[in-house]
């Protein structure tokens, strides 16, 4: 497990378009899954101790987003082969028993993880109604464990970007696991 750090966040810096497979079965691209007021798009995988730990926040976190106009999507960019866990059946057990109201995507070729330069899991970026990014941070302060009772930085950070239309100056970045890269990408 190779722990990674996010980047500062690239204010304003624009959401790459993309189409990709949900575990619905359904082809989801970034203009279908906007929310009126801002776009949650977070990669994530089933295996990562990091996700795991906070994998039941993030439900409850995109659910209330959702209720202030913020729309939320996870994507799945790991090595599947190399990573059985993060197989795609293993995505639509692990959204069931986590109770995901978003869509869960697969980027198979990796893609998508490349053009949004995602480095670990989990990787959160809060985009305004523009898809202009707002925000690059943790969750809160939880790693492989979670802090119960901690600070939401990222569910303040985007309701203040559902509210304002910008995020704050002030953020920490997320920590996880690296993204599995393939070896022939």
């Amino acid at each position: 497990m190779a722990l990674r750090k996010t980047e500062i966040c690239d204010f304003g810096w624009t959401a790459p378009d993309f189409r990709l497979k949900g575990i619905d079965g359904a082809e989801h691209g970034l203009a279908d899954l906007r929310g009126p007021n801002g776009t949650l798009i977070m990669f994530i995988c089933n295996h990562c101790p990091y996700v795991k730990a906070i994998a039941g926040k993030i439900a409850r976190d995109t659910a209330e987003l959702a209720s202030l106009g913020i729309a939320s999507v996870a994507i799945m960019s790991n090595d599947a082969k190399a990573y059985p866990a993060d197989s795609f059946d293993n995505m639509i057990r692990f959204a069931a028993t986590h109770k995901f109201s978003f869509p869960y995507l697969i980027d198979e070729t990796q893609q998508v993880a490349r053009a949004y330069d995602a480095v670990c899991t989990p990787d959160f970026f809060g985009f305004d109604s523009d898809l202009g990014l707002q925000y690059r941070g943790r969750l809160d302060e939880s790693r492989a464990s979670p802090v119960e009772g901690a600070r939401r930085d990222l569910f303040e950070a985007m309701k203040l970007v559902a509210e304002t239309g910008h995020g704050p100056q002030e953020q920490i970045a997320s920590m996880g696991c690296s993204i599995k890269w393939k070896a022939d990408a």
